[in-house]
């Protein structure tokens, strides 16, 4: 047997009743002919760990705008814990870990500079309007690989567009939901506290009681009460007060740190820099690269600029606004 075909045997022997098992895949949009070592959903992690796309994470905000300390979270920090939490669970309810690590670590691909401040500009912007996890799937689907996208199964693309507020057709998928969520309440905690943006005496009593006061025990209690609460079933969920506990924690990081001033005295100026950006190749489209002016022609200029504004990492936007408006110095040599 081919090591794919062992894979796939291991798969049908072990994995629950409920897993999306590789060999029941509805595959690819253009067919490919099967690897002999990896099965379709390793070979969809594998092109997304490769992709340019996955690459720019390291340079995308996650909540703190560009940070002077190497500490606080990226967007691919993010994405690499969202990864961890979610292959935990989906190894103890033995469902794909393949699958859900292959959502995990693409359900941002398309996320904007800024972070959700960069995407509500954008959302503001564009007709048709913006969504990071509509833009993940048409990174995938359309931008990757100039134009020709990655050819993912239908099942990780499935994943990534429902991981933010629809539900996925698979547990994997529906598990990755549940994991973006743990993973950034806590992680962001964390920075906020690291940031001065909260002390550890700031967090609500009945969260702190239930879950836990570190990190740690906070994720830890989450992921405790979806295994217990999920395995052998055709669903993924919390108990009661474990999720009254999230939801709480939930609202109070809304509250405190994503919309507190602290954190948002400099959004202003990055969603500025993404407007005039967005304004300027709206007018000027043939001065972006050649992917997104053929995008323009067999599209429209709106979703073209909507694509290359949203691959930007924070870098590239101010670099690019940089260069569009501030005056350089005059440098020439004469008598």
């Amino acid at each position: 047997m081919l090591p794919r075909e062992i894979t796939i045997d291991i798969e049908n022997r072990t994995l629950s009743d409920f897993a999306c098992k590789s060999a029941d895949s509805k595959g690819r949009d253009v067919y490919e002919a099967p690897c002999d070592t990896r099965t379709d959903f390793q070979r969809d992690r594998d092109r997304i760990i490769h992709c340019n796309a996955f690459r720019r994470l390291k340079h995308k905000t996650q909540v703190f705008l560009i940070p002077k300390s190497d500490h606080y979270r990226t967007r691919l920090t993010h994405t690499l814990e969202v990864a961890q939490i979610a292959r935990t669970i989906a190894r103890a309810l033995r469902l794909n870990e393949d699958l859900t690590e292959a959502i995990a670590l693409g359900h941002d691909l398309g996320h904007t500079p800024f972070g959700h401040d960069g995407e509500r500009t954008l959302a503001a912007l564009y007709s048709g309007g913006f969504k990071h996890y509509q833009q993940s799937v048409r990174v995938v689907e359309r931008i990757e690989r100039d134009g020709k996208g990655l050819n993912l199964t239908k099942e990780v693309k499935n994943g990534i567009l429902c991981h933010t507020n629809m539900t996925a057709d698979t547990l994997e998928g529906v598990i990755v939901k549940f994991a973006d969520k743990i993973a950034y309440i806590n992680h962001d905690i964390e920075d906020a506290i690291r940031g001065g943006v909260l002390k550890q005496n700031d967090l609500p009593d009945f969260p702190v009681k239930i879950l836990g006061s570190t990190k740690s025990q906070r994720i830890t209690t989450l992921v405790k009460s979806i295994i217990e609460n999920s395995m052998d079933r055709n669903e993924i969920k919390y108990d009661d007060i474990t999720k009254r506990a999230h939801d709480e924690l939930r609202e109070f990081m809304f509250q405190n740190v994503y919309y507190a001033a602290e954190t948002n005295q400099e959004k202003g100026k990055a969603c500025f820099i993404v407007e005039y950006l967005y304004n300027y190749y709206m007018k000027n489209p043939l001065r972006m690269p050649e992917l997104y002016r053929d995008i323009a022609r067999e599209e429209s200029t709106e979703i073209a600029v909507c694509d290359f504004i949203s691959c930007m990492t924070d870098d590239f936007a101010i670099d690019s606004f940089t260069e569009l408006c501030i005056p350089k110095s005059w440098n020439k040599t004469g008598d």
